[in-house]
């Protein structure tokens, strides 16, 4: 099974590994559509749903960490006319795949978490926007989609109730821009995925240009757990200001690389020992805690930290999707640095200039102190180019690509300058690990036909 282990489970509790454990069947006996059973018999007010919500202190699973509650409630309920929900499973960022198992394991965990949200903000119409490199999953969802519907769980009158709300899915083709929200609505528009100017926000104006709510795959599949067990006592598995549990996608340099769930404020330690430790028993050298968008921390501060998103930002990084990429000894920093930005150059959507430009920029200085080519003002010219794209974009993707960059002058500037100096990497080859897929003739190939 994907999730591999947890600690105070509560998205993964009672999950079978069996073929069919993802089914309605499956899915109800486990307590599942009890809560939406709940809000419609009992006609609970959308306000103390909102409320509830509120009160379990859940933030967005999705990157940002921003109060699901709060979100909801910026909703215009009483404007008439077509609202939407959109559940965000364009899950692209390198090192992060908590969300495939979700629709994997649990795919009716989420449809019912649209569904509360969609009575909750007072949505008619959804969609669930899947990543399309994951079509098998697209179609999981969609027979998921399909039973739910002949439950009379989706459709007109659900449950005999004047409640309605229509449910799709909806696949990309795999660009990692439109993980952002509004180059998401763009591409269901039917139109080139490219981020929106803010304002106006989704909330008033979103898919079609009217009211939606957008929230990451994991937020929605927490909803239903959130409103049987009690905000309060959600709140109270997690640390103060991050409430409940978060699953965490552990790749890289580890015994037992997957999805763990455990209570957001958990130390990284106690995440490290539950994947069984530093592959081989090497020396930890550095983690990304939130994925590759997220800066690098070395050992000597990760090991300190407790996982959760105040603790991960006071040390310098944030804690993001949750995708925790663990290096060890073996890891050339360079390497590492020049494999994320050419993913960041290509994955730019051309835009904006400073993001177009300079991520080609980063991604090609890199290249040549990684080909061996390199000159001692590179390093500030890595630094300069990612201060002129941070926070001069549209979107946050000049962003992602610049924070690494800085992250990694900072905390490994003496690898750059040796590997300038030597023409050669600080770790000896011998030991590097042999499975980056990236090395220094790769990149003199790349940079010589970027420039060609």
């Amino acid at each position: 099974m994907a999730i591999l282990g947890a600690i105070h489970p509560v998205l993964t509790a009672g999950l079978s590994d069996r073929e069919d454990g993802w089914r309605l069947a499956e899915y109800e006996a486990r307590g599942g559509y009890a809560a939406l059973r709940r809000i419609l018999s009992e006609r609970i007010p959308a306000e103390k749903i909102i409320a509830e919500i509120k009160s379990s202190g859940l933030r967005g699973r999705g990157g940002a960490g921003f109060p699901t509650g709060l979100k909801w409630s910026f909703m215009p309920r009483g404007m008439d006319g077509d609202k939407y929900i959109i559940c965000n499973t364009d899950e692209g960022e390198p090192g992060t795949f908590k969300d495939r198992d979700l629709l994997c394991h649990n795919p009716h965990a989420v449809i019912e978490g649209m569904l509360i949200g969609a009575y909750a903000v007072g949505a008619n119409r959804g969609y669930n926007y899947i990543h399309g490199e994951i079509f098998a999953l697209y179609r999981r969802f969609e027979d998921a989609l399909a039973e739910a519907r002949a439950a009379g769980l989706l459709g007109r009158n659900i449950l005999g109730t004047d409640f309605s709300f229509e449910l799709f899915a909806h696949h990309g083709y795999g660009a990692y821009i439109c993980g952002e929200e509004t180059a998401l609505l763009e591409s269901i528009e039917g139109k080139k995925g490219q981020p929106r100017f803010k304002p106006p926000f989704p909330a008033s104006f979103g898919l079609y240009g009217k009211p939606t709510t957008i929230n990451n795959t994991e937020t929605f599949a927490s909803i239903p757990f959130i409103l049987n067990m009690g905000g309060e006592a959600y709140l109270k598995l997690g640390s103060p200001n991050n409430g409940g549990t978060k699953l965490f996608s552990v790749s890289g340099h580890v015994e037992r690389p997957g999805n763990y769930e455990v209570p957001l404020g958990t130390p990284f330690a106690a995440l490290l020992e539950l994947c069984g430790g530093v592959r081989g028993g090497r020396r930890l050298k550095a983690v990304i805690p939130g994925g590759s968008s997220s800066p690098v921390l070395p050992a000597e501060i990760i090991m300190d930290c407790a996982l959760d998103y105040d603790s991960i930002s006071k040390a310098g990084s944030m804690l993001g999707s949750g995708a925790v990429i663990v290096m060890d000894e073996t890891v050339c920093m360079v390497k590492a640095l020049a494999r994320l930005s050419f993913f960041y150059h290509e994955e730019s959507c051309g835009q904006c200039a400073p993001c177009r430009e300079g991520t080609g920029w980063l991604f090609d200085v890199l290249a040549r102190i990684e080909a061996g080519d390199g000159r001692m003002e590179d390093v500030e010219t890595l630094a300069r180019v990612a201060g002129n794209i941070g926070g001069r974009t549209i979107c946050a993707l000049g962003d992602a690509a610049a924070m690494p960059v800085q992250s990694f002058l900072t905390h490994f500037r003496e690898e750059f300058l040796y590997h300038i100096a030597h023409k050669t990497c600080l770790v000896p080859r011998e030991v590097q690990w042999a499975g980056s897929g990236f090395h220094c003739a790769d990149a003199g190939q790349q940079r010589a036909g970027r420039q060609g």
